[in-house]
């Protein structure tokens, strides 16, 4: 396979023009897209690439060799179970970026979202709330990186789908001349390789490709259920009070039976192109031949189904949760 010194300015990959089944193919050289990326842009086409985590998490521990600023891109509909996690490779200053915001509801406040974060006594240098989306809090965050740079290089970072190449062409869009921008897809490793741009004189920002989650739901449905569960605007939160031996389906892909415990309340904090419904548990089998978790819960508590989102539960109870066996479901203190 013949490379090209070269890489596409939309995913990061070497470019070459001899292999069609291999990354990083091209047939036009200079325009600097390879093929993916071009489908991807132009057609919609989305093409999953199996990657390792292993050659993203050298990069990760790259990155960790500098002293340079690092912004930690998370999901805040999807916050990891571990927000330290990332200190394993990198020791630099953090700054720490929940992205989405627009997909929570508006009644939930900034303020409650950091008093939240705070309690979890990262060792970060501050937190941002924004929106790529609808440039939410972006004039902000530029103010941030400036404070806290210790550079012009300053690096992105996060588990895939976050949205770092969306907040990426966010910045360029508002704050640059530069006419490019990186890739976008729902689907995970996106972004192949570290990709420089430079937004101003002082800035440079230097994208990363996402650590694949692997107990992530996304990595197990296909590209027509992703596009539901990625929520395209704000969530409406679903409220269902359920007795025991009363269950939930939540859009085909999870089963929550309610086993024990006073009449509670859950409410539920996903896409809204998800149907939920409730039924009798002891007449319908639906699901049950999923993985089972069974859940103690706490007085208010989340229920947090990795990728998909999270259910509200007001008082202690019992619950099983029927879900695909490589998928994670954990309890936390209530987010809201």
């Amino acid at each position: 396979m013949k490379k090209i010194d070269k890489t596409c300015r939309g995913c990061g990959i070497v470019l070459q023009d001899d292999n069609m089944m291999q990354e990083g193919y091209t047939t036009d050289i200079e325009n600097d897209l390879c093929q993916r990326c071009f489908r991807i842009k132009n057609y919609g086409e989305y093409q999953v690439v199996a990657k390792s985590n292993e050659e993203f998490i050298e990069i990760l521990k790259s990155v960790g060799k500098t002293k340079d600023l690092v912004l930690y891109i998370v999901d805040l509909l999807n916050l990891d179970r571990d927000l330290s996690k990332i200190r394993e490779y990198i020791k630099n200053k953090i700054l720490l970026v929940l992205n989405k915001r627009d997909v929570l509801p508006k009644s939930v406040s900034d303020e409650k979202i950091k008093e939240y974060i705070n309690n979890l006594n990262l060792n970060i240098e501050d937190v941002v709330i924004i929106s790529a989306n609808k440039n939410y809090n972006i004039d902000q965050l530029l103010q941030k990186i400036k404070k806290y740079q210790t550079s012009s290089k300053v690096y992105v970072v996060g588990n895939t789908n976050v949205g770092k190449s969306s907040l990426i062409n966010k910045l360029l869009k508002n704050y640059s001349t530069d006419p490019n921008e990186l890739t976008i897809s729902p689907l995970p490793s996106t972004t192949l390789n570290k990709i420089t741009i430079e937004l101003s004189d002082t800035i440079t920002l230097i994208d990363t490709p996402g650590l694949v989650d692997r107990e992530n739901i996304v990595n197990y449905v296909d590209s027509s259920i992703l596009k539901k569960i990625n929520p395209k605007k704000e969530i409406k939160p679903r409220t269902y009070q359920l007795k025991p031996n009363q269950c939930l389906i939540i859009g085909n892909l999870v089963r929550l039976d309610y086993i024990e415990g006073e009449k509670n309340s859950f409410t539920i904090y996903i896409s809204n192109d998800l149907k939920v419904k409730r039924y009798n548990a002891s007449k319908h089998d639906n699901l049950k031949d999923l993985s089972k978790t069974t859940i103690d819960l706490k007085f208010r508590e989340d229920i947090v189904i990795n990728g998909l989102g999270f259910i509200k539960v007001v008082q202690n109870g019992k619950v099983d949760i029927y879900l695909n066996k490589d998928v994670s479901v954990f309890t936390r203190k209530s987010l809201i």
